[in-house]
């Protein structure tokens, strides 16, 4: 079975063609990124803009590449949540259409669980259930228990900042760039992670499985305000010690419930689960019976198409969509994946 999947909930432009959930035909991405760059962050109008104009080209493009036609081609799937409203209408309505002109299947996929089924692209072994993931990126911070396909308790989360989002706002403090995570973690290699200590929030019993940074990043405001100068060595400290903070928390709470739920399988996914760092102390924590995976691939880290396709395949095994209900996917900014 092969799907075209669209993602456009926040800057990436993106399609695919992955056959069978796993077999990644061709997977395009246009970013825009450069032009978020310069207010240091996602501005909405402007990342729905450039989906507009983006939109076609990349469809064509991900068809072109995967070497098929329309009639080749068995469902459409789409990002329907969560996301930034403007941008995931765009990849919405585009789906709609595509789906009422060449009469297909259309399949609305949950971010998250694109971001769950990017584990799943291009590999061979049957998974084994149940699987905890740790979802970490700049908007979405959870503990996700994996029963079976589509099968999911979210059984933490973040009580306020994301770990992503706080790599965004320390960037923007430091005046160091945008996104964060990948100038955080470069910058890391030349700090010490010993260098301040940074607040670990760990919480009470009934939030053991939540998160919480943004008490971490107001001690880093506080330590980049006690410094009259900003070296070049100070940044790269902050940089190191932050990070430090940041995935010993996300480790130390993953490897915790893991052994509390007794699983088979430890994921990581999301743009954050391409920190070395964070893949290194996982491998070190994690219990020798429990497999670990994450993306090999780091283009299945960031928002994607074929995660979106790939999602969609497993989705429509468990729950058929028929070729006339592209009328009932609607686009919503929010949406709980329990």
């Amino acid at each position: 079975m092969k799907i075209l999947g669209i993602e456009t909930s926040c800057d990436e432009t993106a399609a695919a063609v992955v056959e069978n959930g796993t077999k990644v035909l061709s997977n395009v991405i246009a970013s825009s990124v450069d032009l978020h760059a310069k207010t240091g962050g996602v501005v909405p109008e402007v990342a729905a803009r450039e989906h507009i104009r983006q939109i076609s080209p990349v469809i064509d493009q991900a068809l072109k590449e995967a070497s098929v036609e329309w009639s080749d081609i068995d469902a459409i799937a789409v990002t329907h949540a969560p996301g930034l409203m403007s941008s995931l209408l765009v990849g919405v309505n585009t789906a709609q259409s595509l789906a009422y002109i060449h009469k297909k299947p259309l399949i609305p996929v949950h971010h998250i669980a694109g971001h769950i089924y990017a584990n799943f692209l291009e590999k061979k072994e049957e998974p084994q259930f149940p699987i905890l993931i740790l979802t970490v990126s700049g908007g979405h911070n959870e503990l996700v228990l994996m029963k079976g396909h589509f099968d999911f308790e979210v059984i933490g989360e973040t009580l306020d900042d994301a770990a992503g989002e706080a790599f965004d706002k320390v960037a923007r403090m430091l005046d160091i760039g945008f996104p964060g995570g990948p100038i955080i973690s470069k910058l890391a290699e030349k700090g010490s992670p010993n260098a301040f200590d940074f607040p670990r929030a760990r919480l009470n019993k009934d939030n053991q499985y939540n998160f919480s940074f943004s008490g971490l990043k107001t001690a880093v405001k506080q330590e980049i305000h006690r410094h009259a100068e900003l070296t070049d060595t100070v940044i790269a400290d902050i940089a190191a010690s932050f990070q430090m903070a940041v995935v010993d928390v996300l480790s130390e709470k993953l490897i915790k419930a893991a052994d509390d739920f007794d699983v088979k399988e430890i994921h990581l996914a999301g743009g954050v689960s391409a920190n070395r760092l964070l893949r290194k102390m996982t491998t070190e924590r994690i219990d020798q019976s429990i497999k670990l995976f994450y993306p090999e691939n780091l283009i299945y880290c960031t928002d994607n198409a074929a995660m979106v396709a790939g999602a969609a395949y497993f989705s429509h095994q468990k729950n058929p969509v028929k070729a006339d209900q592209w009328k009932r996917v609607e686009a919503h900014s929010q949406l709980s994946l329990s």
